[in-house]
């Protein structure tokens, strides 16, 4: 199959490698990409947010399927324009991109179709933001209503902080104020052909920037899946995965569908099973928030463990045909990604130093590595964002890929780097 992957990112590589894995006859091209995907596959240089360019692009090679990896490109309408002109495309049209564009949408979609998430108030003065704030109380959750490039959402205790968070992103539209959901956090990805849900493997990320989720939030600074301590809250990790496709993601895709808005695409689902209270009679499983494309550094713990073709999959939703394939199924190997970032990150980043280590880190067994923001300068390979690289290893058991993705890092050398040591140490033997 020729395909065409959008963006530059390790969630572009990971899914990239997976296809490359699956067939090596695949023809596959990455729109921009980055220096590690470029090592793997063709890239071209192409805005991936331009939608007749895309499409354009798409005719003249004669693609026949389109994946959008980042939010920004399905924003911009993308996958509009390529299913005007009949092209296959993973990812949802503008209209159901809302679900992760406006987070005031996201909400009132839940509303109808009775998805259960935390409260919430939209805010588009300064002062209506700081009477949520106050209602809501101690711990403050501020969201920008809009795409933020991860960097819309802050939870923390000091109230000053919050209300100058809202000021900052109030100026480029309105806010969310929720209320703070405590407990563990679950990701789980939803393929979705608009009628038809399948669930994907859940996965947990760690967001904040130091160990013991001290530190600012980012993008992500590790994963790992499966979820082994799932069978302890839900009697088996298939259980919860069950309750969320039935209580959460198919009412969703329905209540899209009625709005004449269809999701086809990949529905992140960003959960919570929120902590027992004294008015609670049980534990419950809540929407933090929804994305519409897979997650990322998520994707690089779920794929890899993926049994089923990624194409044929992702195929398969784009065509409307995914009632007539089997049930995706994964190994029970444990994945664990661990990310390189640069110095000051997410604050400032500093960029434009030279990486080196990786053919070291890449002979650690198990171990690949996923390019987020690398570029060719000379023959030096150099940072060029936030987020560097994600270090994925694949173990019988999560010490086994513990070791084996701290080992890989080990070798990797960039000025100033800094990565957290404790991603899934609580599910290490």
């Amino acid at each position: 199959m020729k395909i065409l992957v959008l963006g530059s990112g390790a969630r572009e590589h990971a899914i990239i490698l997976s296809l490359v894995g699956e067939n090596a006859a695949h023809s596959i091209i990455a729109a921009p990409g980055n220096a590690g995907i470029a090592g793997t596959v063709p890239t071209v240089h192409l805005d991936p947010n331009d939608p007749v360019a895309v499409t354009n692009y798409a005719i003249a090679e004669a693609i026949e399927l389109v994946i959008i990896g980042p939010e920004a490109p399905l924003v911009a309408g993308v996958a509009d324009e390529l299913r005007e002109q009949g092209i296959p495309v993973f990812g949802p049209g503008r209209a159901a991109a809302q679900l992760e564009g406006s987070k005031t949408f996201a909400k009132r979609i839940m509303d109808i179709a009775g998805v259960p998430t935390g409260r919430a108030s939209r805010a588009a003065t300064l002062a209506e933001a700081e009477a949520a704030i106050d209602t809501f109380g101690a711990p403050y959750v501020v969201k920008a209503d809009g795409l933020a490039a991860g960097k819309g959402v802050l939870v923390t205790s000091d109230r000053d902080a919050a209300l100058a968070h809202a000021s900052t992103y109030l100026e480029l539209g309105s806010v969310l104020v929720e209320e703070f959901l405590d407990g563990q956090e679950v990701s789980l990805f939803f393929v979705s052909d608009g009628h038809t849900v399948v669930p994907l493997s859940p996965a947990q990320d760690y967001k904040r920037l130091g160990d013991n989720d001290e530190g600012p939030n980012t993008g992500g600074m590790g994963a790992y899946s499966p979820l082994p301590w799932l069978d302890e809250s839900f009697g088996s990790e298939s259980a919860f995965v069950a309750e969320v496709l039935e209580t959460i993601a198919i009412p969703v895709v329905r209540q899209l569908a009625e709005e004449q808005t269809p999701f086809i695409g990949l529905l992140y689902a960003g959960l919570i099973l929120t902590s027992k209270r004294d008015n609670e009679s049980d534990r419950g499983i809540r929407v933090i928030e929804f994305n519409a494309r897979f997650g990322d550094p998520e994707t690089q713990v779920v794929l890899p463990r993926l049994e089923f073709p990624l194409s044929e999959l992702l195929y398969a939703a784009a065509t409307g045909t995914l009632s007539t394939i089997d049930p995706p199924t994964f190994a029970p190997a444990s994945a664990v990604t661990v990310v390189l970032a640069s110095e000051n990150y997410p604050a400032s980043p500093v960029t434009g130093l030279p990486i080196s280590g990786l053919e070291q880190a890449d002979a650690v067994p198990g171990v690949h590595i996923a390019h987020a923001a690398t570029a060719k300068q000379g023959a030096d390979l150099v940072s060029t964002g936030g987020r560097v690289l994600s270090v994925v290893a694949l173990g019988d058991d999560f010490t086994e890929a513990r070791a084996r993705a701290y080992d890989a890092l080990s070798h990797i050398l960039l000025e100033g780097a800094q990565f957290r040591t404790d991603i899934a140490a609580r599910v290490a033997d």
